[in-house]
């Protein structure tokens, strides 16, 4: 459903998240150890999402990327999917056509709109705050 740069982008926001609540930065390498990504493919999507202005990234012996625990309830998945992926997940064709659309439906059109529908609403409503908890709780794992 996601890309793959979106998938890494939404781990890595959430070590991030994780961390910022503990006080403390985390570096490039560490997150892309965390996340099981190539630190190249890593440091493109953290300067995404800083250009996004999703994380902040500090320089010095004492930086690395954060999130100011007070934000973290204000960013909502939706938001770390349009930095990364833009909005195709919103209006793309569940079989990859380019032009798709109520006036000439492909075989699963009707289908796949609910789905994006509730899949909008959920990128809508989930905060990072909450996924970060659920981690933090036991409830849901970063790791598999």
């Amino acid at each position: 459903m996601f890309s793959k740069a979106c998938e890494y982008g939404i781990k890595a926001v959430i070590f991030i998240a994780i961390k910022s609540k503990e006080g403390v930065r985390v570096g490039l390498t560490d997150i892309a150890a965390h996340i099981n990504s190539p630190v190249a493919f890593t440091a493109k999507i953290l300067q995404n999402l800083k250009k996004h202005e999703i994380i902040l990234s500090l320089k010095g012996p004492t930086g690395g990327f954060e999130i100011p625990p007070q934000e973290l309830d204000k960013i909502m998945l939706r938001q770390i999917v349009s930095a990364i992926d833009g909005d195709a997940i919103y209006n793309g064709c569940g079989l990859g056509f380019s032009n798709c659309n109520e006036n000439k439906p492909c075989p699963v059109h009707y289908k796949f709109k609910a789905i994006r529908e509730t899949l909008k609403q959920m990128l809508e409503t989930t905060s990072l705050d909450g996924l970060s908890n659920d981690i933090n709780l036991g409830i849901t794992f970063l790791k598999q």
